[in-house]
């Protein structure tokens, strides 16, 4: 990756919808749709993935989400060891996500593993061991309205968006295993550091046939299992600011509430969580000046929504695996396994940008 800064062109951003569309589809796909030549659309996209300004990796599908079990965990640092920590918690691949934030706590963590039982082992038995962690307190995520696969740039014109979306709704039903197998952990593995690498690389990759490795992704797709997601160096593409707001509902209302917070085009995850504050919103911002108005339409949403608490990230570390620079570029990639034992944590290797 370069070092030289640069902020994101519109090219750039348009390029970038088209890939939260679309992520796999082809060069000769996403050049008919934004009205340019394929061999353009892949010179575009070859700049941005290996300057880490933009990358396709995976998501948990809605009937995955229902499999695992994630927690947002906040976590304190002794003094002056807060970067050391960051450090070790990169390298674990149930730490999905880490952000530095402006509040009471240093971190907060996206933390997901197979089960409850294996996030008692990781938020007990393995977080508070590792030096310079002071305190770790888990908000336990009871349902995902959403999370940031679905979050979605408005850089296309509707007409380019139609074209791009035309073909992307898969079968209904399809067959195929519906647990997670060692097969489909290692797919996850590469998919998560390119997930547009060919079906003939990812078939040599793990010693199949790129016809095995297709309808095998086909079906994780169609089963709701796996979503495939672009993401981007936010900083640079003019979405600066990251915020979490904490807020109490009536736990009767948490639907209604969860469904009309998805539907505003700022909010990237919302979840109901264990605790007293039993909702969290996270939302890709413009600027400072948009948290009180975000919050404002928050509160406006329904009259029951008590927002108790709003947290600014100064940095991600970590998103979804990738470990990120200061400007939110990947640098490597930690592939998230949370279907291994957290008890005996495995520092996976970092595949580098």
């Amino acid at each position: 990756m370069q070092n030289d800064v640069r902020m994101l062109s519109e090219d750039d951003l348009v390029l970038i919808n088209a890939l939260q569309l679309n992520p796999r589809a082809s060069w000769s796909v996403l050049g008919a749709a934004l009205g340019v030549d394929a061999v353009t659309v892949a010179r575009r996209w070859s700049r941005l993935f290996d300057r880490g300004e933009a990358w396709v990796g995976f998501s948990p599908g809605r009937q995955l989400l229902d499999q695992v079990c994630v927690a947002f965990v906040e976590i304190d640092c002794a003094h002056g060891d807060t970067a050391d920590v960051v450090r070790t918690l990169g390298g674990h691949p149930h730490v999905v996500t880490i952000e530095r934030t402006a509040s009471g706590y240093d971190l907060l963590a996206t933390v997901a593993t197979a089960d409850l039982a294996a996030m008692s082992r990781h938020t007990l038995d393995v977080l508070p061991t590792i030096q310079g962690v002071r305190a770790v307190r888990a908000r336990i995520v009871t349902h995902m309205f959403t999370e940031g696969g679905r979050w979605r740039i408005a850089a296309l014109a509707p007409g380019e968006r139609a074209q791009l979306t035309a073909t992307t709704a898969p079968p209904p039903d399809d067959q195929g295993p519906r647990q997670i197998t060692p097969t489909d952990r290692a797919i996850l593995a590469h998919l998560a550091r390119d997930g547009r690498a060919s079906y003939r690389s990812l078939a040599a990759a793990l010693d199949t046939s790129a016809s095995t490795v297709k309808r095998r992704i086909d079906q994780l797709t169609r089963l709701g299992l796996l979503r495939l997601r672009c993401d981007f160096a936010r900083p640079l593409g003019g979405w600066a600011v990251a915020a979490t707001f904490w807020a109490k509902a009536p736990p009767a209302d948490l639907p209604e509430i969860g469904h009309a917070l998805i539907r505003l085009p700022q909010t990237r995850n919302c979840a109901a969580v264990s605790g007293p504050n039993n909702l969290v919103v996270q939302a890709s911002l413009h600027s400072l000046a948009d948290v009180p108005r975000f919050e404002t339409q928050l509160a406006s949403v329904h009259p029951a929504v008590d927002i108790t608490e709003r947290v600014i990230t100064l940095r991600h570390e970590k998103l979804l695996g990738h470990l990120l620079d200061p400007y939110g570029r990947s640098t490597g990639v930690v592939p998230p396994d949370v279907w291994s034992d957290p008890a005996n944590p495995v520092v996976a290797e970092v595949l580098r940008s």
